[in-house]
């Protein structure tokens, strides 16, 4: 049976038995996952002809893409200077992974700076608006994705990254679950009925079909009442994946998960959504101990 959701890791699992994107590709296939994102989080350095070639290794293993863009971008840049860096480093992004075979093009979207978050957000869209246009004249085709924040300091709520969605075209969530999570800051937003309450929202926001084209991230986190503090190993963290992935059924979710988790649990955490995700999906009975 195909899976309606494609899982995989952020950044190659560390049981890849060589370097390099291709390896880590074929490597995701072996795991019996499907999806890869690629962690260009310090910097875009990769040429053409290694795009080429990622783009081939993924087209044979049957794997999906996704790229995380460096961690530097932020739409509320408070200098030209910065601002045009953070352009640059998102317009890479989407140009070498595009090239690269990759659909999504995740990114950090940025801090209110102490300002109002309404002005923050007009800022923010403007400047998608910008850099989407860009593309589009280029031939760039693919989706940015603005990624929900685990801080209720940086911009980047649920509702947020929805309204951008709404007002830009090629723009759609990337939903980070452990984010949202953390950055309730009191434990909520980690139930059946908030998970549900979430995809709803966005089914609202958006329409039936951005619930056809999902990329989420998931995890387990660790936080305090300002929010995110790191990430965590599933059997760590108080996160109720199990409630989370039966939403994704019963929303007849569609799309692809990528896991963060720090090693050496990338790899396992991954297997054990996908797992979770199948068993579910076949009507077996999970134990909640654990």
């Amino acid at each position: 049976m195909t899976d309606a959701l494609r899982f995989g890791t952020v950044g190659s699992p560390q049981t890849t038995p060589t370097s390099g994107t291709p390896a880590a590709i074929k490597h995701i296939r072996e795991l019996g996952l499907s999806h890869l994102e690629i962690a260009w989080v310090q910097s875009v350095r990769v040429s053409d002809d290694m795009c080429a070639e990622i783009k081939a290794a993924a087209e044979k293993a049957g794997v999906t893409l996704s790229i995380h863009a460096p961690y530097y971008i932020n739409l509320n840049s408070q200098t030209a200077e910065l601002m045009a860096k953070s352009d640059e480093r998102l317009l890479a992004a989407a140009r070498k992974g595009y090239l690269a075979g990759a659909k999504d093009i995740v990114f950090h979207p940025g801090s209110y700076h102490s300002q109002p978050p309404e002005r923050v957000y007009e800022r923010a869209k403007e400047k998608l608006l910008e850099l989407t246009a860009i593309l589009r004249s280029e031939g760039v085709d693919v989706t940015l994705r603005p990624e929900t924040m685990g801080k209720a300091a940086m911009f980047g709520s649920l509702d947020e990254t929805i309204q951008l969605a709404r007002d830009v075209p090629g723009v759609l969530p990337c939903i980070d679950w452990a984010h949202l999570h953390a950055r309730a800051g009191d434990g909520s937003f980690n139930s059946y009925a908030e998970f549900d309450d979430a995809l709803r929202r966005v089914r609202e926001g958006l329409g039936a079909d951005a619930l056809k084209r999902c990329h989420f991230h998931v995890s387990g986190i660790a936080y305090t009442s300002k929010g995110e503090k790191a990430h965590l190993p599933l059997n760590e963290a108080d996160l109720r994946y199990r409630d989370l992935l039966q939403v994704f059924l019963d929303n007849s979710v569609e799309g692809t998960a990528a896991v963060e988790a720090p090693e050496p649990f990338h790899t396992a955490d991954a297997l054990i959504f996908q797992a979770t995700y199948r068993r579910l999906r076949d009507g077996l009975k999970i134990s909640d101990e654990g």
